[in-house]
């Protein structure tokens, strides 16, 4: 498979074009998001408060970066566990967020969201966060500065690697991966 380079906001004909597996090169604008920040937008949705971004179209990164070396953007950005996310992960997609960025599996309620909504859950590479910061040419916090490395970020990146670990339709990597293995395939 070809590696495939797609900019933000992410469009819904591109999406579907993805398969899990695909090498995926991601450039524009990524906003950041972990475990309290996940919460937090949660909450204001079921407040029908006012959201730090436009969820539509957009991706987040599940990222707490360490603080920005000297003449650096940032520091170390690596994937942190997508499941913690998973609770919250439903009702963001359903508000529009067309990509996430993380580790490890994801649970049915989110897969049924992504098939549902036809959006992307991308794998970036855990223990390689000072290569793919990198990638990073801006960042900037744009909400909840107080939780640290948890605060939302707008991140500009170029060729951000990752690999479609769940596409539109469903198919998961990760299980794909286990059966390949065990030769059920």
């Amino acid at each position: 498979m070809e590696t495939i380079r797609i900019e933000t906001p992410l469009k819904s004909d591109e999406l579907e074009q993805l398969a899990a597996g695909q090498k995926v090169l991601i450039s524009g604008v990524i906003y950041t998001a972990r475990d309290q920040a996940h919460k937090r937008l949660f909450n204001l949705i079921k407040e029908g408060k006012e959201l730090p971004f436009d969820f539509k179209n957009q991706v987040i990164y599940y990222v707490g970066p360490t603080p920005a070396p000297e003449n650096r953007v940032i520091g170390s950005a690596g994937p942190t566990t997508s499941g913690r996310m998973d609770e919250y992960t439903p009702l963001l997609i359903e508000k529009g967020l067309k990509g996430m960025i993380g580790k490890g599996n994801r649970k049915t309620p989110v897969v049924d969201a992504i098939k549902l909504n036809k959006a992307v859950y991308f794998a970036a590479i855990g223990g390689a966060g000072a290569l793919i910061s990198d990638c990073i040419i801006e960042s900037s916090i744009i909400a909840f500065e107080e939780l640290g490395t948890e605060a939302i970020r707008r991140l500009v990146v170029k060729d951000l690697p990752t690999i479609v670990a769940i596409d539109s339709k469903g198919n998961n990597l990760y299980e794909i991966g286990i059966e390949n293995y065990l030769g059920k395939a």
